[in-house]
């Protein structure tokens, strides 16, 4: 028994094996036609009508309608028929029917401007309070979690739910034996509405946040102005395993076969201490693990030992700085070009990079003047992991004098991946088209920059010759 469609559907397509799916009745509703060069649309109305016709099922509530009065009106239609569909639905998507209007509005890095999400009223239901426990996160953040008593909600048994911090903890005031009211904010992440106060038990104390960090017992620190606290035990077991994990991701260090469960192992069984003692792993080591047989620790030890030479922006995003992610941490490669450079910055240099505001600068030179993470970053050193940007010298490289600009989704790079490429090529980057851009690289659903750039007859590229320019083809 599956709890709601969206659990059917997803572990139907994750069975191994495929007679197993081909069983299941799945059924797709069809809401867009993204590339079909063949085909001569104006409207998205008529991108559903192709559809229908080529066999493709569409949603039976689909609504072509000429003002946003009637488009509310429909909306909440929906909402009272909601209990009535046979699948979960959060809300209502509205776009604008034009291709045309929709190609001139554009996208953001995170959604089209040519469509919004009209959403119903959450779900909500009432249950108790078991404990309050205290997580530890990859960069130290300790996180207050409710366990609950399991409540049914919109198709998934609840039985926890974040309270995110100590002031939202103090705010809601919420206590262990405490009733309280939860939703799922649409219909997916469940947190605590409100607590039925005249329901509250005799003797329910408030909730005192841990000034030690409950999974090593080291102390915790809550820095100025922030909300969290955070612990400062860089031999936290809890914290050590995020951290690998996180410093092995794709976004960072990139080493395959580096998964929770290896790693879970390395820590548990002492292997690994801190990012460094990667890089000493033997193939004989790996084989002792659940699950390695010869080739497999080869390959996971050959994977760790590439990763050394991912170069600075890589290693940046993967030690867990607070705040940094991919795309600050290549604004830091780039400015700097050599860790130790940024290691002696003070957050007033840091904070004059462009795009790197005070907080985070404050955040990485805290980061830098941290004893304890100076030395994991001497013993990452010690054994060979690159800690220099990889980029062409100024003035060489195939695109030295080069000028890009990047307009939509790649699909097979993302953002931030594109402009590596780039750069390390020799070209750079700019945020708008100009007379001097000299190529403009076009992905799906591409923004305002095309006709700009077709107004100042700069060259396109799409994903395919991007890649043949940039050697990747």
């Amino acid at each position: 028994m599956f709890a709601n469609p969206r659990n059917a559907a997803a572990g139907s397509v994750r069975q191994k094996d495929p007679t197993i799916t081909a069983r299941r009745p799945l059924d797709v509703f069809v809401y867009e036609v993204t590339w079909a060069p063949g085909l001569r649309l104006a409207s998205h109305w008529e991108a559903l009508a192709a559809l229908r016709a080529a066999g493709f099922k569409t949603n039976p509530f689909n609504r072509r309608l000429g003002t946003v009065e009637r488009v509310v009106e429909y909306c909440e239609g929906l909402e009272r028929r909601r209990n009535t569909l046979e699948y979960e639905a959060d809300g209502a998507v509205v776009k604008v029917d034009a291709l045309a209007l929709q190609r001139r509005l554009g996208s953001t890095s995170h959604h089209p401007r040519w469509a919004v999400a009209l959403k119903f009223q959450a779900r909500q239901a009432t249950t108790r309070i078991r404990a309050i426990t205290v997580q530890v996160g990859k960069t130290g953040t300790l996180t207050p979690v409710a366990k609950l008593a399991p409540v049914p909600l919109a198709g998934v048994t609840i039985s926890s739910v974040t309270l995110h911090n100590e002031d939202e903890i103090r705010r809601k005031d919420v206590r262990v034996g405490d009733t309280v009211l939860i939703e799922r904010a649409g219909d997916v992440i469940p947190h605590v509405v409100q607590v039925v106060v005249s329901r509250r038990p005799r003797g329910a104390r408030r909730f005192r946040f841990p000034r030690r960090c409950p999974a090593c017992g080291g102390p915790a620190r809550r820095p100025a102005g922030e909300a969290y606290w955070r612990c400062e035990g860089s031999a936290c077991p809890a914290q050590l395993e995020e951290r690998l994990r996180h410093f092995g991701s794709r976004r960072a260090m990139d080493i395959e076969h580096l998964g929770k469960a290896v790693v879970a192992q390395l820590v548990d069984r002492g292997l690994a201490r801190d990012f460094a003692d990667l890089y000493r792993l033997t193939v004989p080591q790996v084989m002792r693990l659940d699950g390695f047989a010869s080739r497999a620790a080869r390959n996971l030890v050959d994977a760790i030992a590439a990763s050394r030479t991912r170069g600075l922006r890589y290693l940046l995003c993967g030690l867990g700085i607070p705040g940094v992610g991919e795309h600050v941490a290549r604004l830091l490669a780039g400015h700097f070009g050599r860790l130790d450079r940024l290691a002696k910055a003070s957050a007033a240099e840091i904070a004059r990079v462009r795009g790197v505001g005070p907080v985070i600068a404050e955040s990485v030179a805290r980061f830098f003047a941290n004893r304890r993470n100076g030395r994991v970053i001497e013993r990452l050193a010690a054994v060979g992991v690159s800690t220099v940007e990889r980029r062409a010298a100024a003035g060489r490289g195939p695109l030295a004098g080069k000028t890009f600009v990047l307009t939509g989704a790649l699909e097979g790079l993302t953002r931030d991946a594109a402009t590596d490429l780039i750069e390390r090529a020799g070209g750079s980057v700019g945020q708008s088209v100009s007379r001097k851009t000299d190529y403009l690289v076009v992905g799906a659903e591409p923004g305002s920059k095309i006709d700009e750039a077709r107004r100042l007859g700069v060259k396109e590229l799409d994903e395919r010759a991007f890649a043949a320019i940039v050697g990747r083809a």
